[in-house]
């Protein structure tokens, strides 16, 4: 009888484990839920934090004129290769180099002028790129490219208003940025595969 009754309270015990478990499953994967939400909170906070940087970059960029020819001819090559237009890529690439050659270094202050240097020299090596090959290797040096004159825009300034987009498909699904003179997305980096790819981040000026 005793034995039966230690079959009987050892059988309730071991049912009421295996209830248990899919509670606790189920409060395992609330956990984990938690700490995935968690970890895209910290995930978006960082990215919160890169716009807020980004917004007060915004805020504080100069007005200046001497960064205009630059930028257009930046835009000028974005536009075609957002239209495909490999030599219309590369004129606007000889646009850039002639406006980094007459850029009026004269007017920077003596910091200014030790960073321009340097992002003049990385973005002219960039359009050489552009200037002299096809559409797709003009896409990949057109990412690097953009970096240096958000970098210019940001240490100089510009009197145009620019919109920063990007593109999470871009750069083998890392994402990459371009600027444009409109809210509208055209992305360079695909043109008519995938046009509308990408959302403006943040407007310039």
């Amino acid at each position: 009888m005793k034995n039966s009754i230690y079959a009987v309270a050892f059988a309730i015990l071991f049912l009421g484990a295996c209830k248990s478990d899919p509670k606790q499953a189920e409060s395992n994967e609330m956990k984990s839920n938690e700490m995935h939400t968690g970890t895209d909170n910290h995930d978006h906070s960082s990215l919160d934090e890169t716009m807020q940087e980004d917004k007060t970059m915004g805020a504080t960029t100069q007005k200046s004129g001497l960064t205009s020819a630059i930028i257009d001819g930046y835009l000028s090559l974005k536009n075609a290769l957002v239209n495909e237009d490999s030599e219309k890529a590369a004129e606007g690439g000889k646009m850039m180099l002639t406006a980094f050659s007459n850029f009026e270094m004269g007017k920077l202050t003596d910091l200014q002028h030790t960073k321009y240097m340097e992002i003049a020299k990385s973005a002219k090596e960039h359009v050489e790129h552009i200037v002299k090959n096809p559409i797709d290797h003009q896409r990949e040096h057109f990412e690097d490219l953009s970096k240096d004159v958000n970098e210019l825009i940001a240490l100089v300034g510009t009197d145009k208003t620019l919109y920063q987009d990007f593109c999470p498909m871009a750069s083998n699904n890392k994402g990459a940025m371009w600027l444009s003179e409109t809210k509208e997305i055209n992305n360079p980096y695909f043109g008519s595969r995938m046009l509308k790819c990408g959302s403006v981040q943040k407007q310039i000026n």
